[in-house]
């Protein structure tokens, strides 16, 4: 199992794995926020998670997390759902987290995306500067092998 960048242009994190898993199993991990934190690699998300059990577009959803020691919740807004292959949501600062779900051979290739091309300059340029793109880098990667497993 080996987890690879994907090059999805600025502002964009993405890191893809081919999980020896059926694609609908994997989908309804993700598209499920109430199991958001048996995935989680970046040791952020908690298990406590209002909204609903499997999201469409457009619900809300509120997790409860924690980083750098400090308790918060946000809520976040699915912005894009394509049952089996795609389910994206958007936190509260406007970056999105994005997976997409392709079938193969042996099981389903997962790619999961940071995306923060959509949030002014200087947001973008305060998380660069504040390590958070070098830590979603690495909560990805972790991620996909916690999956992979």
């Amino acid at each position: 199992m080996s987890v690879s960048a994907v090059d999805r242009g600025p502002r964009r994190i993405a890191y893809t794995t081919e999980v020896p898993r059926p694609t609908d199993e994997l989908f309804a991990l993700v598209a499920d926020p109430h199991r958001h934190g048996e995935l989680d690699g970046s040791g952020t998300v908690r298990d406590t998670v209002k909204g609903p059990e499997r999201v469409a577009l457009g619900d809300r959803f509120s997790v409860k997390m924690k980083m750098y020691g400090v308790p918060y919740r946000i809520t976040s807004r699915v912005t894009d759902f394509a049952d089996g292959r795609v389910v994206e949501w958007r936190h509260p600062l406007g970056h999105r987290w994005r997976w997409e779900f392709e079938p193969t051979a042996t099981g389903t290739r997962v790619t999961e995306v940071f995306d923060y091309s959509h949030i002014p300059a200087p947001q973008a340029k305060f998380l660069e500067v504040a390590g958070m793109t070098r830590q979603n880098s690495t909560g990805i990667r972790r991620t996909l092998e916690k999956l992979a497993r």
